[in-house]
């Protein structure tokens, strides 16, 4: 019965997810902020990722999975204000449901900006959902000191 609830549970999540993306997308259109930070076709650089910047694995203070199986996992992402997460990477595409958050600024595993969130004109707007490509070994710093970045990730395996 457990099992039943939480694939129910997964499920709702999931068309909610889907039904707010396509709603946002009509709003969003030309916005910038849905930025990837590899190409998703490049599997050569995707196998290349040591197992070990998996985002639980190097980033488990900010990444908790609230449900695996083989076609998805399901995270729950936090950073309280002024953290910065260890750096690591997402292997699958995803889609976020980000609740809530500041400002912040995404670096690239070698500490480049990839997206500073202050430089989004007009400013992003919470909740919302994106999609996101795999994500190439990267790291977010929460620069807000009063409100904490929460966001649920849907990875969808390959």
């Amino acid at each position: 019965m457990k099992k039943i609830k939480w694939h129910l549970a997964i499920l709702i999540l999931l068309t909610s997810m889907n039904l707010a993306f396509s709603q946002e997308n009509k709003k969003i259109a030309n916005q910038t902020y849905a930025y990837n930070s590899v190409d998703p076709h490049n599997l050569v650089e995707l196998n290349n990722w040591p197992a070990n910047l998996d985002a639980v694995i190097a980033a488990p203070d900010n990444h908790k999975i609230l449900m695996e199986n083989g076609k998805v996992r399901v995270l729950e992402v936090t950073l309280s204000p002024g953290e910065t997460e260890e750096v690591h990477n997402h292997r699958w595409p995803s889609v976020l449901y980000i609740q809530e958050a500041g400002d912040f600024i995404d670096y690239d595993g070698d500490g480049n900006i990839i997206m500073d969130s202050r430089q989004i004109k007009p400013p992003l707007k919470f909740p919302m959902t994106m999609w996101k490509d795999a994500e190439a070994p990267h790291s977010v710093k929460n620069l807000s000191k009063t409100i904490s970045i929460r966001l649920i990730r849907v990875e969808m395996k390959n």
